[in-house]
C-alpha cells in the first residue's frame, strides 16, 4: 500500500511552470533522492509534500494516520524552554495525554458511585499504559541521545533555545524531527549545518531507520548511501528511477542513448518514405503507393529525445608557479572574548597540496581561513605567505556581500578591466549567465545564483592559492560535481572547509583536524582520516583491555609468512583481544537481560491482577498496584535503552575486530 499518492500536480509562478500534471507515489519503505537543477522546484515539491505549499491543481493523498516530518533549509523558530524540553515538545500528543490523565485522576477522586469508580480506574490504568508507551518511544532518554549524536554536550541540553546560533537551532530542529520518528522524513539539505563528526553519526542514524524518506542533498556520497529511488525534475517533467544517484545517472544516460538511436532510426525511415513520395508522388501510376507511404509517415512513432539542462562548464585558468612553502603559520593565538579558538597553532601548506580543514562546529575552521586570507588578524603569531603566492578566497559570506544594486556584469567587470567585455561575458556564460541574464540585478538572484557569481569572480582574478569555505552550499548537485571536476584540474594549491563528504574525498590530499586550539595534520582524504580515527579509538580500547602485546604480534605477523605455531599463537591473541573488548560488554548485556526478564515477569503478574475488574472495587488496594506497574514500566524503559546502547556498542566492537 502506498504511503503517499501524488496525482496530476500542477504549479506555476507566472510564466514559470514547475509542475504540469505530474504524478508519483511513495511507498512505506522508499528512500527517495529528490534531484534536479536549482530553480526546478525541489524545495517547492518538498513543501507540497509537507502541506506548507498548495499546488494549483492535483491531489496529494497520505495513507490514513500516516505521520510526516519536514526539515526545511531554514527554520522559522523553535519552541521556548531548554533545548531538551523544546525537542521533546515537538512530539505531538504528550500534553493532551497528561491533561487527560489529570482530568481522569480528578474525576476518580470525586466519584462516589462504585460503577463510575470502576470505569474511571480502568480508564486511568489505560492512560498510564498509554503514557508509559509514549515515554518509552519519545522520552527524555531518546531526546538526549539524539541531541548528543548531533553534537550537543551535556551542558548544552539545559540551555534555552533562544541562546542557540542559527546552525545549532537547525540541529535542534533536526533532533526534534528524528525524535518524532515519523512515517515519512522530508529532509531539505539536512547536512548543511553539520560538521564531519556529526555527519558521520547522522549518516549512521538514517541508515538504521526503516522509515520512508525524501532527501535533497548536494553530497553525492551521502545520497548514494541513503537512497534506493530517485525522483528527478527533468525538462520533460517528474521522472522516477530505481537505485541510488549513480544508478540514476547511468540509467538516464542509457535512456538518452536508446532514445537517440530510436529517433535516428525513425527519422531515417521518415526520410526514406518522404523520398519516395517526392520522387513518385506526381506520377499517376505511383500515386496510390505515394499516398500509402504518406499514411505510413503519419503513423510513425514520435520519439521525444531527452533534453539536458545546461550545467556549469568551466576550468580554472593556468596559474604561475609559487614557491614550495605557500603559507606558514607560527605560534598563532586567537581569542573571541573569553573563548580561546587557537593557542600556539603551527602549520605549513606546501605547493600542490589540497588540504581539507575538518573539526566540530566552533572549532575555528572559518577563522583559520580568514586569518590565512588576511581578513582576520591573529592576536599573536605570524601568517607568512610564500614566494609568488597569489591568494583567491571564496566564502559564503562573500556571496552574501555582493552589491545588490549592481547587475551581474557590473559586479564582475571591474575585476577584468583589462579584458574585453566579450571575455567577461564568456566567463559568466560558463556559470549559466548568458545573453540578457548578465543584466539581472544581484538583488533578485537566488542563493545558488549568487554563489555562481562569486565563483565567476574567482576565475576572473587567477590565483595559485585557493581558499574555499563551504563552496558547495547553495549549489545543486550537478554544479557541485562540476566544481569538483574543475578543481581536480586546478594547477595551484587548495585549502578548504567543507561538510560535503564527496567533495572532500575527491579533492583532498591531506586533512587538517582542528580541535582544542591545535592543528593535527593527516595524509589522505576524508575516508583515510576517518579510518585513522577509528583505528585510534580501537587501539585505545584494546590498550585499556590489556591487549597491547597482541598488537605487537599482529604487526610482526604482517611482516611476512608465519609458521603454523605462530599462526595459532596469533589466533589465540586475537581471541584474547576479542574477549577483552567484547567480554565486559557481553557481561553487561547478560546482566541487563536478567534484570529485564525478572521485571517483565513481575509486570506480567501485576497486569494479570490489574485485568481483574473486582480489583477496582477497592481503589485503596488498586492504586499501589497501579503505581508499582507504572514504576515498573519506567524501569523497563531505562533497561531497554541500556540494552539497546550496549548492543550497539557490541556491534561496533565486533565490526572493528572482524
Amino acid at each position: 500500500m502506498s504511503l503517499v499518492i501524488a496525482q496530476d500536480l500542477s504549479l506555476a509562478y507566472g510564466k514559470k511552470v514547475l509542475f504540469d500534471s505530474d504524478s508519483f507515489t511513495l511507498g512505506p519503505r522508499d528512500r527517495v533522492g529528490l534531484v534536479g537543477a536549482n530553480g526546478t522546484g525541489k524545495s517547492t515539491l518538498m513543501k507540497i509534500l509537507a502541506g506548507v505549499t498548495q499546488p494549483d491543481s492535483g491531489t496529494l493523498t497520505y495513507r490514513r494516520r500516516a505521520r510526516w516530518g519536514y526539515l526545511p533549509q531554514e527554520i522559522a523558530g523553535l519552541p521556548e524552554g531548554t533545548v531538551v524540553e523544546a525537542v521533546m515538545s515537538t512530539v505531538p500528543g504528550r500534553d493532551a495525554l497528561e491533561t487527560r490523565l489529570q482530568e481522569t485522576e480528578a474525576a476518580l477522586a470525586a466519584a462516589e458511585d462504585e460503577e463510575d469508580q470502576l470505569e474511571l480506574a480502568q480508564s486511568l490504568a489505560d492512560l498510564h499504559t498509554e503514557l508509559d508507551d509514549f515515554e518509552n518511544r519519545f522520552g527524555r532518554h531518546h531526546a538526549e541521545r539524539i541531541l548528543k549524536g548531533l553534537g550537543f554536550k551535556d551542558t548544552d541540553l539545559a540551555k534555552p533555545t533562544s541562546a542557540l546560533s542559527g546552525g545549532w537551532r537547525m540541529r535542534a530542529a533536526l533532533a526534534g524531527l528524528l525524535l518524532q520518528d515519523p512515517d515519512l522524513l522530508l529532509l531539505d539539505e539536512p547536512t548543511n549545518h553539520l560538521d564531519v563528526p556529526t555527519l558521520a553519526w547522522f549518516d549512521g542514524f538514517l541508515k538504521r531507520s526503516n522509515k520512508a524518506m525524501v532527501l535533497i542533498s548536494h553530497d553525492r556520497d551521502f545520497l548514494n548511501r541513503q537512497i534506493n529511488r530517485v525522483v528527478s525534475l527533468e525538462l520533460e517533467g517528474v521522472r522516477e528511477y530505481a537505485g541510488n544517484y549513480d544508478d540514476y545517472k547511468r540509467l538516464r544516460a542509457e535512456e538518452k542513448v536508446l532514445l537517440q538511436a530510436r529517433a535516428e532510426k525513425v527519422e531515417a525511415r521518415r526520410a526514406e518514405l518522404q523520398s519516395f513520395i517526392d520522387r513518385f508522388g506526381a506520377k499517376a501510376t505511383k500515386a496510390r503507393q505515394a499516398q500509402s507511404r504518406a499514411k505510413m509517415i503519419e503513423k510513425l512513432e514520435k520519439v521525444v529525445v531527452l533534453e539536458e539542462r545546461a550545467t556549469m562548464k568551466f576550468r580554472f585558468p593556468e596559474v604561475d608557479r609559487s614557491g614550495r612553502d605557500v603559507v606558514t603559520l607560527e605560534g598563532i593565538t586567537k581569542r573571541y572574548g573569553a573563548q580561546t579558538v587557537y593557542d600556539g597553532l603551527t602549520g605549513r601548506v606546501e605547493r600542490g597540496q589540497r588540504i581539507a580543514v575538518v573539526g566540530a562546529n566552533g572549532a575555528g575552521k572559518t577563522t583559520l581561513l580568514r586569518m590565512v586570507a588576511g581578513e582576520l588578524t591573529p592576536d599573536s603569531g605570524t601568517v607568512t605567505l610564500g614566494h609568488n603566492v597569489v591568494v583567491g578566497y571564496y566564502a559564503q559570506h562573500h556571496a552574501d556581500k555582493l552589491d545588490r544594486r549592481n547587475t551581474i556584469i557590473e559586479e564582475v567587470k571591474p575585476l577584468a578591466a583589462d579584458k574585453p567585455e566579450s571575455y567577461v561575458r564568456a566567463v559568466l556564460g560558463a556559470f549559466l549567465f548568458s545573453g540578457d541574464d548578465v543584466e539581472k540585478p544581484i538583488g533578485v538572484l537566488s542563493g545558488g545564483e549568487r554563489a555562481r557569481v562569486a565563483l565567476a569572480k574567482l576565475l576572473l582574478v587567477p590565483s595559485n592559492f585557493l581558499l574555499m569555505d563551504e563552496p558547495t552550499n547553495h549549489l545543486d548537485l550537478d554544479s557541485s560535481e562540476m566544481l569538483i571536476e574543475a578543481l581536480k584540474l586546478y594547477g595551484g594549491t587548495l585549502l578548504f572547509v567543507s561538510h560535503n563528504r564527496s567533495f572532500i574525498n575527491n579533492l583532498s590530499t591531506h586533512v587538517w583536524e582542528v580541535a582544542d586550539g591545535k592543528l593535527t595534520p593527516h595524509p589522505g582524504n576524508l575516508d583515510d582520516y576517518l579510518y585513522h580515527q577509528e583505528q585510534q579509538r580501537l587501539e585505545a580500547e584494546a590498550a585499556a583491555g590489556g591487549a597491547g602485546q597482541g598488537r605487537g604480534g599482529a604487526d610482526k605477523a604482517a611482516a611476512g609468512p608465519v609458521s603454523e605455531k605462530e599462526r595459532k599463537r596469533l589466533e589465540a591473541e586475537a581471541r584474547q583481544r576479542r574477549s577483552a573488548v567484547e567480554g565486559p560488554i557481553k557481561k553487561e548485556i547478560a546482566k541487563i537481560e536478567e534484570q529485564i526478564a525478572k521485571l517483565e515477569a513481575e509486570q506480567k503478574e501485576r497486569e494479570a491482577q490489574l485485568a481483574d475488574p473486582v480489583l477496582y472495587n477497592d481503589f485503596a488496594r488498586a492504586k499501589p498496584l497501579m503505581d508499582a506497574h507504572r514504576e515498573g514500566k519506567e524501569t523497563l524503559e531505562d533497561l531497554y535503552a541500556r540494552w539497546e546502547s550496549a548492543q550497539e556498542k557490541l556491534a561496533e566492537a565486533t565490526a572493528s575486530l572482524s
